[in-house]
């Protein structure tokens, strides 16, 4: 899993740049075209894919503010 995150974070890096490379120095309409699929894929793609891999066996209690945490970091600080 980690090996498909690095490479299709690269193949969306890479597109980015042909998608700038071509509004640039080529075809306005279609470099927007190319930077736009590639947003899109980042954001509703790649974004999940990688947050349920980092999240994986994680708890979500351990990273919230509720009112036993708050307790705990402000016994720490006072120490």
């Amino acid at each position: 899993m980690k090996l498909f995150l690095k490479i299709f974070f690269f193949s969306l890096l890479s597109c980015l740049i042909i998608g700038f490379y071509i509004k640039t120095f080529e075809n306005s309409n279609d470099g927007n075209k190319i930077i736009g699929f590639t947003v899109l894929t980042a954001a509703f793609i790649f974004m999940p894919i990688f947050l349920v891999y980092r999240w994986k066996g994680k708890k979500l209690k351990d990273y919230t503010l509720s009112k036993e945490n708050w307790e705990k970091l402000r016994n720490s600080y006072q120490k």
